[in-house]
């Protein structure tokens, strides 16, 4: 997992989600992170935290999913997608993101961090004596497969 950022002032851990073992382009990376400030809501005084799941398909497709902690417990959602014409894309660029006005928060593939990270939200922030921004950034979904993890 690449280590986390800071983007307009939010700490961002990243998921990276690709059958390609060489992992995301860098150019498809590059694009998807500098679409990442359209994406990020405004503070409200929850504890500045997001997790992104970035997810190159297995055709011409990359998504950027934007998962961050707003209102003390709640996950706000906002996506962009590359390259996939049925999503609205104007091209097959995996690097030219756009943020359609669809109601999906992730693909099947894309899911298994959240379960992790609401868990980690709790265990860290609202569980914990003394919230902990510092373990819950730390604290992330072991590396490998996003596949069944039974």
């Amino acid at each position: 997992m690449p280590p986390p950022i800071e983007v307009a002032g939010r700490r961002i851990k990243r998921y990276h989600v690709t059958a390609d073992p060489a992992g995301i382009e860098p150019e498809v990376e590059r694009a998807a992170y500098a679409m990442l400030p359209r994406l990020l809501p405004e503070p409200d005084g929850t504890p500045p935290a997001t997790f992104v799941v970035l997810h190159r398909g297995g055709d011409d497709g990359a998504y950027l999913n934007a998962y961050s902690w707003v209102w003390d417990n709640v996950l706000h959602f906002r996506g962009a997608a590359a390259g996939q014409p049925v999503l609205g894309c104007p091209d097959r660029d995996p690097a030219h993101f756009i943020t359609p006005d669809l109601p999906w928060i992730g693909c099947v593939w894309e899911l298994p961090p959240i379960l992790h990270e609401r868990d980690a939200w709790v265990r860290h922030l609202l569980a914990s004596e003394a919230p902990d921004l510092e373990a819950y950034l730390t604290d992330s979904l072991p590396e490998g497969t996003t596949g069944d993890r039974t």
